[in-house]
């Protein structure tokens, strides 16, 4: 009906940290790209205004019009999406993210985003291209309402399907049955997964993802007395041949969240060439000897990393260590209540019918860029070994590929929408002008 030779479905998948686009049947997204965008208020005249009006603003919202006052704001910014367009600093240019904890708090954004991927990434007409987004598992009805509503409206997709994150991940492993573990970039995700379907009952989620390693790992070396300098604060200057001198570059408009989005970037990239997690849960007495890693940053000067690259990644495993890092005293009063990736994973299986428990401890599936950390998979066999039944096997799963780790999600949606089986599946643009936007609960479960 959609897919076929003719006209391949699109498959999107935006998460916290990135958006990852392509198309159905292909093995990996063409385009990767981060969530945030640059954001700048116009300060022009009307006619600039207007112009910018018809690339950077969505279209009147459709409801009531509560939102005029706020849309009308939000017209008058300029937004930049993709990796290149926030690599180069401007003057006043805020760093935004659409989503906060897992949900869409900024349809704007978003709406900018999706048509990033489809115009300037993917170079395509989305009214002839059916498309499979990925969504949390725990969105509400009225996020799912909204984006089928902009995909109609807007983009005028001959053809819509929404599907659950973990049974994506599910299907790329070639499971129709298992216990997701999907660590991102704004949270970590357990849900169970049955015949296809995420059992609501027990998805557990925790706020620890690899957003909140990285400013734990900024964190510790700020204590250090280590200054990050983003890129574009210095450049290199050549004193004699193969001698640079690093010259300082001064900045005096960048704003604070543009500064710690280019620090963050840096600290990100720390955190994935020198963190492992620890075999045993991570104690200062004995790792106070652990040999040092060396790390070079962009200004030149070489840092070395000892306990920390153990102790970060075992935030996951310990949320209560999150108190021993000074400057993070404002997840000290909630951190004994976050619940460690052992603890969710079985807690999960707990809250499922007896009968598949046996089935869910033995296929364990990591999912999500975080959960592509050194060691995890190992540890976390390990610590579920010893709380689990006697008669449970547990197996944890987690691809050899990192990139087939990081992209379960879109992967299991590219598998997905290329299916024969799958075509009547779709919610048609017919019968969303049928019977309304409300359709889209029972067109996906």
């Amino acid at each position: 009906m959609y897919g076929g030779d003719e006209v391949s479905a699109i498959v999107i998948d935006l998460g916290s940290h990135t958006c990852k686009a392509g198309y159905a049947g292909e093995d990996a997204p063409k385009a990767v790209f981060p969530s945030v965008v640059g954001s700048m208020d116009q300060i022009g005249s009307v006619d600039d205004l207007k112009s910018e009006k018809d690339s950077d603003s969505i279209s009147e919202p459709q409801n009531d019009g509560r939102q005029t006052e706020s849309d009308k704001a939000k017209s008058r910014r300029k937004l930049y999406v993709g990796s290149q367009a926030l690599g180069y600093r401007r003057d006043y240019m805020e760093v935004v993210s659409p989503i906060k904890d897992g949900i869409v708090v900024d349809w704007d954004i978003v709406d900018n985003i999706w048509d990033h991927a489809f115009r300037e990434r993917l170079l395509i007409d989305p009214k002839e291209h059916p498309m499979l987004l990925a969504e949390p598992s725990s969105n509400s009805a009225q996020q799912r309402e909204r984006t089928a509503e902009i995909m109609f409206e807007k983009y005028k997709v001959p053809a819509l399907f929404l599907a659950k994150n973990a049974v994506l991940t599910s299907f790329a492993s070639g499971r129709a049955t298992s216990l997701v573990v999907d660590s991102g970039g704004g949270s970590t995700t357990v849900a169970a997964v049955h015949d296809g379907y995420v059992l609501q009952k027990a998805v557990a989620t925790s706020p620890v993802g690899g957003e909140f390693l990285t400013e734990c790992m900024m964190k510790c070396l700020e204590n250090r007395g280590i200054v990050l300098r983003p890129r574009y604060s210095f450049k290199k200057k050549e004193g004699r041949p193969g001698e640079f001198q690093t010259v300082e570059l001064d900045f005096p408009n960048t704003t604070e969240s543009y500064k710690l989005y280019s620090q963050r970037v840096i600290a990100s990239d720390i955190k994935e060439c020198v963190c492992r997690v620890p075999d045993t849960p991570y104690d200062e007495s004995s790792y106070a000897n652990i040999p040092m890693t060396p790390y070079e940053l962009p200004d030149g000067q070489t840092i070395e990393i000892g306990a920390d690259r153990f102790k970060i990644p075992d935030i996951l495993f310990n949320p209560s260590i999150v108190q021993t890092i000074p400057g993070m005293e404002r997840f000290a009063e909630y951190a004994p209540s976050i619940r460690g990736l052992p603890q969710m994973v079985f807690e999960s299986i707990n809250k499922c019918d007896v009968d598949i428990r046996r089935e869910l401890f033995s296929s364990i599936l990591l999912a999500g860029g975080t959960a592509s950390m050194q060691q995890l998979k190992e540890r976390l066999e390990k610590d579920l070994i010893e709380v689990a039944p006697q008669a449970a096997r547990v197996k944890v799963l987690a691809s050899g590929n990192a990139t087939e780790r990081r992209f379960s999600v879109w992967i299991g949606g590219s598998i997905l929408a290329s299916l024969g089986s799958f075509q009547q599946m779709w919610f048609s643009k017919m019968e969303y002008e049928e019977h309304g936007v409300s359709y889209v609960q029972r067109k996906c479960p």
